[in-house]
């Protein structure tokens, strides 16, 4: 490569000004009739070029290969039957033929899974950008054409652009679309899930229908079974049962006749179940120092809508007190425990007793309520070892633990049971004492009175008192909880007395355990999900439990041993295979657990096909072909000429060489020496003084010639 250079001594503006004053002064001498005028200008111009310094450069060129970017697709929806062998075929020889031609190299691309789905446009954005333009020869794509981010694709390419799909074209699929879901919901209130199922691509007639039939179950449960039609968006009403996560899963009957997958036909909803607001009613018996410490805990949380009673005088007391200054208002007890008693998710008796203002019958329904999935908590006094306890009303068939009778007035240190170190209830209280400690209660302040009980069979004693009798207890009901807190004296823990305790902790794990709170379920499976890393957590009383059993999306199943980490807690870390649903067993425990989208997004479009991509094939001259019709051949083909066809073995896809080269030396050599200019400058001003000169002498001859005698 040769090219004319410049480098000048002089601005260019001196070196034009230069030659301009050449030119003007040959005018000039023009204009007198002068002869020499053209060399004299001539040489202007040559001293011009001088200053100049034109030289030669040349360069030492070295071509460069032509570079073809091949994007292998390995999403999860090329691994429905048959593309991956399509793929493989297909990656190979086109790699193959690459490497035969000369000049030319190979970049390959692959496309994995992704949380977005198949990020083919970014992919090949990049492998493009990170190429030199002048050396692309082609861009070839093996995929399903079922990309989720066709924006990212480059707006335009400088080589044909090929792709290449696999999958046939009588693939047909019949899928369930979520189409809105949402992630809150109210507890024991309806829902709305919509939904819609559709088949893609070339049905067969034999498997056409106007309605399929849906499968709904929520946390593993029974499946209910309802017909829905096709192909119109539906809206599924579901009622959340309980607080936390609820998993509901819709599934279709899979047709036969060979559709691509099965794993669109199922999808898995979570809801999280919340409380609109938590009800709570409190009764004390009397006014005493505790009462404050259950109304600051209640009305200190936020979600809780508390009404509390205080009975300050019995109707049965008589002195003479007119019954205008008694009470501002009446104690509503009709309405509270016969027609509203359902509103409430916890009733509170406190230092309660019997005195004829509830008669029989509302006790009688407050059993039932708790028969029904209430709540009761009973936090007593000296009160419950008289014959005004609640253990001789109608309560005493419900109530956890019955009196003895007796009294006990001296200090003692609250202690946790081995029960007690497993329940969700007690168990990691701070200052708790553990296991093989000598003063176990040596962080807890003491109590001073509580009254002794004995537990009804099947009841849980978490926490025992003087002489290690029961002081906490708890228990259920038909589907409801009840408590006895057989002291009133925990209000000490609050007012710091001997160090205090975990007073407040504790009665409000009381009360959201008698109200079914998730978290603190004594058996229970959680899962806590980052991605497809999952640990599980098993809640249990017993000392030892099952291995976690898994069945995976596609029936598969494996066993997790866990192991305790505290008591009443054992763990396991275990990593999914893929984004799914699973199936969870861990004796009488099931759970569904959904691990990704509800519907993942590679199986949401399944059928193959190139009408996202096929814009810039056509505006780059190349072609989408379909695998399942033949491997095409790899041609070189001229640029501006069409890059694909079919020829005598079939057809053909192109690319387009280049012809990229890179300078790799470049050397300069004046066009002239120095003294050569000098020369034909000096030069071309004497031919024009000697022009000028003989012009003169001829004319002073012949004037002399002219004067001579006749």
């Amino acid at each position: 490569m040769t090219a004319l250079r410049f480098d000048p001594g002089l601005p260019w503006w001196v070196i034009a000004t230069l030659a301009a004053l050449a030119a003007v002064v040959a005018g000039f001498a023009y204009w007198r009739g002068l002869r020499g005028w053209a060399w004299r200008g001539c040489a202007g111009l040559l001293a011009a070029a001088a200053l100049a310094a034109p030289a030669l450069e040349k360069g030492n060129r070295t071509g460069l290969s032509d570079i073809v970017i091949l994007a292998d697709d390995r999403s999860a929806s090329q691994s429905l039957p048959g593309r991956g062998e399509q793929t493989d075929a297909a990656i190979d020889r086109i790699a193959r033929q690459i490497e035969e031609l000369p000049n030319t190299e190979l970049r390959r691309v692959t496309v994995g899974d992704d949380p977005d789905g198949t990020l083919l446009g970014e992919a090949l954005a990049h492998a493009v950008a990170a190429e030199p333009e002048g050396r692309l020869a082609g861009v070839i794509s093996v995929t399903d054409g079922r990309l989720h981010d066709a924006e990212m694709l480059p707006a335009d390419l400088p080589a044909p652009f090929h792709v290449l799909l696999t999958g046939r074209e009588e693939d047909w699929d019949r899928r369930l679309v979520i189409e809105e879901s949402p992630a809150f919901g109210l507890i024991d209130q309806e829902v709305k899930i919509r939904i819609r199922i559709e088949d893609q691509g070339e049905v067969p007639p034999d498997v056409q229908t106007g309605s399929v039939n849906l499968r709904i179950s929520i946390d593993g449960e029974d499946e209910q079974v309802v017909s829905v039609p096709m192909d119109r968006s539906l809206e599924l009403p579901v009622t959340l049962t309980h607080a936390g996560q609820n998993v509901v899963q819709l599934g279709i009957d899979s047709p036969e006749g060979g559709e691509l997958t099965r794993r669109n036909n199922m999808a898995a909803v979570s809801i999280n179940g919340v409380r609109d607001r938590l009800r709570v009613l409190l009764v004390s018996g009397e006014p005493h120092p505790g009462e404050r410490t259950w109304r600051n805990l209640l009305k200190s949380d936020a979600s809780v809508d508390l009404i509390h009673f205080t009975i300050l005088r019995p109707p049965t007391k008589s002195d003479g007190v007119p019954v205008n200054e008694l009470a501002l208002i009446a104690f509503p007890t009709r309405e509270l425990f016969l027609e509203r008693i359902d509103d409430f998710d916890l009733i509170i008796f406190d230092r309660y007793s019997v005195r004829g203002i509830l008669p029989p019958d509302y006790f009688q329904n407050i059993v039932r309520y708790v028969e029904n999935g209430g709540a009761l908590l009973v936090a007593a006094g000296p009160e419950m070892a008289t014959v005004e306890s609640l253990n001789l009303s109608p309560l005493g068939a419900i109530l956890p633990a019955r009196p003895t009778g007796r009294v006990i007035e001296r200090p003692f240190t609250p202690k946790l049971t081995d029960a007690g170190r497993r329940h969700p209830v007690t168990s990691g209280l701070s200052g708790a004492p553990g296991e093989g400690s000598g003063d176990e209660g040596e962080t807890w302040g003491r109590w001073l009175r509580m009254a002794e009980v004995q537990p009804e069979p099947g009841a849980e004693v978490v926490m025992t008192g003087a002489d290690d009798l029961p002081l906490l207890i708890m228990n259920r009901v038909g589907e409801g909880r009840v408590a006895t807190l057989a002291s009133d004296q925990v209000w000490l823990w609050g007012r710091g007395f001997e160090g205090g305790g975990p007073q407040l902790e504790m009665l409000r794990r009381i009360a959201h355990w008698s109200m079914k709170e998730p978290e603190l379920e004594e058996e229970a499976l959680a899962a806590d999900v980052s991605g497809l890393e999952v640990s599980f957590t098993r809640r249990s009383m017993q000392d030892q439990v099952p291995p976690l059993e898994i069945t995976h999306p596609d029936g598969e199943t494996e066993n997790l041993e866990l192991s305790e980490a505290e008591p009443g807690r054992f763990t396991g870390d275990w990593t999914a295979p893929e984004e799914g649903l699973y199936r969870l067993q861990n004796g009488d425990l099931r759970r569904v657990l959904a691990l990704g989208p509800a519907a993942p997004r590679e199986f949401e479009q399944t059928v193959a096909s190139g009408d996202t991509l096929a814009p810039l094939a056509e505006a780059t001259q190349g072609a989408v072909l379909r695998l399942s019709d033949g491997l095409p051949d790899l041609r070189t083909s001229r640029q501006g000429r069409p890059a694909h066809g079919r020829g005598v073995s079939g057809e053909w896809i192109g690319i387009t060489p280049r012809d990229a080269a890179t300078v790799n030396g470049l050397e300069r050599t004046p066009l002239l020496p120095g003294w050569v200019w000098l020369i034909l400058i000096a030069g071309l001003i004497l031919i024009g003084w000697l022009v000028e000169g003989r012009a003169g002498i001829g004319a002073g001859n012949a004037a002399r010639d002219g004067a001579g005698p006749a």
